[in-house]
């Protein structure tokens, strides 16, 4: 048994909540002031205004960007070179996420499902939400924490397709979803899809291309292909910045696929709000942390 200190652990938990609440990740905030440069109609471009001064403010006052400090999600990625007590992680992120809450301090927003019950501390009964995966030969606990409001959670979608549909109904689909949304989740944000794997996996993989670095391409071209033509499409609905109508309605589409079963085709869509928030730790068996995004 390693004698790691998995204090160590809480401490990166409780940060990481906090820097992805208050500092916006280099990517997020090029695209965004790109978006703003690209925009053309007046009433988006205050918009872009209004949110590139709320990221000054929270950089020259080290605190939140926007209010809606959102559920914890952290996906946990396990080193196999080193033993890593994986119940033991399960609690220290629990406990950082509270201590976040609690000491720097921001408003709490889980709650119990029926009594409605808010204890203040953003986490409770399967909460924090975890996603763990492992790194094979590396001595690392590599931990990314996205942050995840209501605005943009509430307009997630899943529908079970089956081949016979076609991927035209897949792209139509997640056109659809974004339409709805309207400016609930706050656009321009980034669209996360997933396709394939079953009716769980693939809103897990929309989850987890709301993570990766703004713009950045799946490896797979035919994939790429599809995120290029959706953001294009989504772009030209012309909702814009906050629905207040505009050029750029998103600040891109990622996707992730997972192989499926021959008789069904499983689609989701979560989208993230413009702040794209998120932070990344990386821990070693030493103690020394590589904080990021």
């Amino acid at each position: 048994m390693s004698s790691f200190n998995y204090g160590i652990i809480e401490e990166a938990a409780k940060e990481l909540y906090i820097r992805a609440l208050c500092d916006l990740p280099p990517d997020v905030r090029d695209a965004l002031k790109k978006a703003y440069a690209r925009e053309t109609k007046t009433a988006a471009r205050e918009a872009f205004k209004a949110m590139l001064k709320a990221v000054e403010i929270a950089d020259r006052q080290k605190t939140l960007v926007c209010q809606d400090t959102g559920l914890p999600i952290y996906m946990v990625k396990i080193g196999t070179l080193f033993h890593w007590d994986g119940a033991e992680i399960q609690e220290r992120l629990s406990v950082g996420a509270r201590r976040a809450t609690q000491e720097f301090p921001f408003r709490g927003s889980s709650t119990h499902p029926i009594h409605r019950v808010n204890p203040q501390t953003s986490v409770g009964k399967n909460l924090p939400v975890l996603y763990i995966d492992f790194i094979k030969n590396e001595e690392v606990l590599d931990i990314l924490m996205v942050p995840k409001g209501s605005g943009s959670e509430n307009m997630s979608a899943m529908k079970m397709f089956i081949p016979a549909d076609g991927v035209k109904a897949v792209k139509k689909f997640i056109l659809d979803t974004f339409i709805a949304s309207g400016a609930n989740p706050c656009p321009p944000g980034v669209i996360g899809v997933g396709i394939g794997g079953t009716a769980d996996l693939v809103m897990r993989l929309a989850k987890e291309a709301i993570a990766r670095p703004v713009g950045r391409r799946n490896e797979d071209p035919d994939i790429a292909r599809m995120e290029t033509e959706l953001e294009d499409a989504i772009n030209a609905t012309g909702i814009g910045a906050m629905g207040l109508g505009g050029d750029v309605s998103t600040l891109g589409v990622h996707i992730e696929m997972a192989y499926t079963h021959i008789t069904q085709n499983p689609v989701a869509v979560n989208t993230q709000c413009w702040p794209a928030r998120r932070a990344r730790a990386r821990i070693f068996p030493d103690g020394r942390i590589e904080y990021g995004y």
